[in-house]
């Protein structure tokens, strides 16, 4: 069976690139030049290389090229100017702009879109097999509407023997090649996510903590400083897509699987969407969610925002999100606090400061949360000592010269049915002090 010609979004690497921005709709210049500041580090991150940008400002986008006629000249100079190979808006562009733009530029300059740059570097960035299915189905539905591009050269042609009906045959089996294959991927999704449900659900008798935040926020340090695990730390953006789950002990005998997630951006690509929440369902069914953000970074505010907008969306109750304030040693002063009196400490992952406080409070944090119990069976009663380990949804467990204690959550069970509620507790004494 004919399977559908990959689509290349990539630039080679350190293929110059030209940024386009629209100061539109009362949004400040200052927005947009931060915006693009962002969108240069993606298009770095994709092996590019930006050699300059553009900004126009007018009342509204226009409908055809996005920008107008006068600027669409503009940009084409500046791009024969520097020889780009590509020019990267940082708004969304319609098929039909795409195509009116790069009938105005120079020869072999491609006309890409935000959303085309985050496309590529998930591609290039996918490791399991889930991550690399949801971005080719993302790549197809991007594709899909684009296929036009891919025939122009026949639709130019004027005709004679052979010709005639090529480019429009060949759309029309390109675009069933492709909705054959996004069904296709849509079935593979399906499977791969209900596996992912089975695993998670045999995790559950652990406590589980999950790593969120805006991209470049520090995740990834912050998940190897605490799991003591190697792994990839990139200053680059998205360097991290697959979920990466481990135990890690927290002391005073809790011990907890922390997982760490794709990080969140503006602007996410409408394609990206499904594939990308999909991603962070490991943070709905987290105990705790830890909401990093990069406190040196001048937008940390809005980035604490777009997380928390992402974290509504996913249906995650605010009190399960603890902020943790990163990179520390950037700041020259002291660390701003948490907004609205959030709960939140300041760390920095990279050289350690805070670490202890933080697992001490994400110990606090799971030992207090609604529906956690505390036990204290005494081990002269060995039967009830016996039914008391076997539980199920066990936080920690501590072994002590007369007793055993156990924090729990008790979710659909009831301690009095198994005939342990007289061994109830105040609390997890010593570990919720912070010390033996």
């Amino acid at each position: 069976m004919m399977q559908p010609r990959e689509v290349e979004i990539r630039p080679p690497v350190d293929e110059p690139a030209l940024l386009v921005g629209l100061v539109c709709g009362g949004v400040m210049r200052s927005v947009v030049e931060d915006h693009l500041d962002e969108l240069e580090r993606l298009v770095d991150t994709a092996g590019g290389r930006v050699v300059g940008r553009l900004i126009q400002e007018r009342p509204a986008p226009e409908p055809a090229t996005l920008i107008g006629s006068g600027f669409v000249a503009k940009v084409a100079a500046e791009a024969a100017a520097e020889q780009v190979r590509s020019v990267v808006f940082d708004e969304d562009l319609t098929a039909s702009q795409v195509r009116n733009l790069e009938q105005s530029m120079p020869d072999d300059v491609k006309v890409l879109d935000r959303a085309a740059v985050i496309l590529d570097i998930f591609a290039a960035r996918a490791r399991s097999r889930e991550a690399r299915t949801q971005v080719e189905l993302a790549q197809l539905n991007y594709l899909l509407p684009r296929l036009t591009r891919r025939w122009r050269h026949l639709s130019r042609q004027a005709g004679g023997i052979g010709t005639r009906g090529v480019g429009e045959t060949q759309l029309e089996i390109d675009r069933r090649l492709v909705s054959r294959r996004i069904a296709q991927l849509k079935d593979k999704l399906a499977t791969i996510e209900r596996d992912r449900r089975l695993r998670r659900e045999r995790r559950r008798d652990m406590p589980t903590v999950a790593l969120v935040g805006y991209t470049n926020a520090g995740k990834s340090s912050l998940f190897r400083a605490l799991s003591r695990t190697p792994v990839l730390v990139e200053d680059r953006l998205f360097a991290t897509l697959d979920p990466r789950a481990r135990r890690v002990a927290l002391g005073e005998d809790v011990t907890v699987v922390m997982t760490d997630t794709v990080g969140f951006i503006r602007k996410l690509p409408h394609d990206l969407v499904a594939p990308f929440r999909s991603t962070l369902e490991e943070a709905v069914d987290a105990d705790l969610i830890l909401h990093v953000v990069d406190a040196a970074h001048s937008s940390w505010e809005e980035h604490l925002r777009i997380g928390d907008q992402v974290l509504d969306g996913l249906g995650v109750e605010s009190e399960r999100a603890f902020v943790v304030l990163n990179k520390l040693d950037l700041l020259a002063g002291q660390p701003p606090p948490p907004p609205d009196n959030r709960p939140g400490l300041a760390v920095s992952a990279a050289t350690g400061t805070g670490l202890d406080e933080l697992r001490t409070a994400i110990r606090r944090q799971l030992l207090v949360a609604p529906g956690v119990v505390m036990l204290r069976v005494p081990l002269e009663d060995a039967s009830m000592v016996k039914l008391a380990v076997s539980l199920p949804h066990q936080l920690a467990r501590r072994y002590r010269a007369e007793s055993v204690d156990l924090a729990l959550r008790v979710d659909g069970w009831r301690l009095a049915d198994a005939g342990l509620d007289a061994y109830r507790i105040a609390d997890w004494d010593d570990v919720s002090h912070g010390g033996r």
